[in-house]
């Protein structure tokens, strides 16, 4: 009996680490395929699933900015988790639904991700650079948990003062640079960045829910 017991655990304890692995990635492809789906009817038209999307892919996003730029205040996060989601917003057309839909969202959080970190080294260094906002205007409310319906995001948008959602649709959805947003509205670099840093705390108080 004694036997028995001690044979069964050792097999337990040698595979259940491979068994554990096998499950996580069994779960990770999963919701994969839930997030893919989701993305493929929100493509087609699907607001409530293109809201469901942004509710679940929220807390991923913002647990991979945490692990990795844990280092950045964290309104600096909160407003980075924001960026991602209006980059998602705008390349949304650009997902290929037979491709695997986390790969695709994690290129868009790492490109967002490096942009932040660049202006973060930069702001260390005591650069003066275009990115960075002034610091007279800097945002210490506590951001809002995501955007939820894009038919919201894009009414939001258009209840803007004239000069905050031209900023907010060159600089986020479109992601000119400053300099090519300054050409193309005429206003100053330092205009935009305080436009677009209204607009942005704007919508997330309008869409804060």
């Amino acid at each position: 009996m004694n036997t028995s017991i001690v044979t069964t655990d050792r097999i337990s304890s040698h595979v259940g680490p491979a068994s554990r692995r096998a499950a996580s990635t069994g779960r990770n492809e999963e919701k994969d395929r839930q997030l893919s789906a989701l993305m493929r009817e929100a493509q087609d038209g699907n607001q409530a699933a293109y809201a469901s999307l942004l509710r679940e892919v929220l807390p991923i996003l913002k647990r991979v900015v945490q692990a990795r730029l844990s280092f950045i205040p964290a309104t600096d996060r909160e407003d980075l988790v924001q960026d991602i989601l209006l980059s998602l917003h705008a390349a949304r057309a650009t997902y290929d639904p037979a491709r695997p839909f986390t790969p695709w969202l994690m290129t868009i959080a790492h490109n967002r991700m490096v942009d932040q970190a660049r202006r973060n080294a930069r702001r260390a260094a005591n650069e003066v650079t275009v990115d960075e906002y002034p610091t007279h205007v800097a945002d210490e409310d506590t951001a809002a948990d995501g955007y939820g319906d894009p038919e919201e995001l894009r009414q939001a948008i258009k209840t803007l003062p004239r000069g905050q959602r031209s900023a907010i649709e060159l600089l986020k959805l479109r992601e000119m640079s400053l300099k090519e947003a300054a050409r193309a509205t005429g206003m100053s670099i330092s205009a935009l960045k305080v436009s677009v840093h209204r607009a942005v705390k704007s919508l997330r108080t309008a869409l804060q829910g």
